[in-house]
């Protein structure tokens, strides 16, 4: 197959480079940099999708946020690429900052009064885990006909979810906005700067098929 790889990562290669990317997460950006600032679409359709790229980031709807970031900028008509592109600020090393600051948010705008930072009567492990274990319950539930039990899933949703989704949001907005408009002047003198080295490149082009127009010209001349 043409985009086959010919060596073919292990699962353990293939886990360890979401967190570890080849070449690091410096070289990562870089490149995500690279390709944001080469895409043939204006300034303002570039930076809308890096903010609708970003604002997903902090919102708890993991494994969807490429598929929201697309939502968003085709509902903004900002450019889709470029949201995909963003959401790698949301990366193994930036998510602990992320949840910590979009739950803090959430809770304060809420007025529960919770510092997620420190155990409650569970851990913050324990409710997602808790979570987890009453949706395999429920849904097991199904075919073994036991009762349901969202005991632990009311509150993940209560003490996890609710706050973490108004904060995100909240959070989100103002990260958001504010890549759109540091991000905006950046793709703008890049892109000035790229056309003018294309036109450049393009004069000096033209000049040299004219020199050598020239050249065959004289030399298809006949003597006298």
């Amino acid at each position: 197959m043409v985009f086959k790889r010919r060596d073919r990562r292990s699962v353990w290669r293939a886990t360890a480079g979401v967190f570890w990317p080849k070449g690091g997460w410096t070289r990562a950006a870089k490149y995500v940099q690279h390709r944001v600032t080469r895409l043939p679409d204006p300034p303002h359709r570039i930076a809308r999708g890096i903010f609708a790229g970003v604002l997903v980031t902090f919102t708890p709807f993991f494994g969807l946020h490429f598929l929201l970031a697309a939502l968003i900028a085709k509902i903004m008509r900002g450019n889709i690429i470029a949201s995909l592109l963003a959401t790698f600020v949301g990366n193994p090393l930036t998510f602990l900052a992320i949840a910590a600051s979009s739950l803090q948010t959430g809770h304060f705008l809420l007025g529960t009064g919770h510092n997620v930072l420190e155990n409650s009567e569970l851990s913050l492990a324990e409710k997602f885990s808790g979570a987890a274990g009453d949706l395999k319950h429920n849904v097991l539930s199904i075919i073994t006909r036991e009762e349901a039990n969202w005991d632990q899933l009311a509150l993940f949703y209560h003490d996890v979810f609710q706050p973490y989704m108004v904060g995100g949001i909240v959070v989100g907005l103002i990260a958001g906005i504010a890549a759109y408009y540091f991000s905006l002047p950046i793709i703008m003198v890049y892109q000035k700067r790229r056309q003018a080295k294309l036109k450049a490149k393009w004069i000096a082009l033209k000049q040299k098929a004219a020199v050598d127009d020239a050249k065959a010209s004289h030399n298809e001349t006949p003597p006298r």
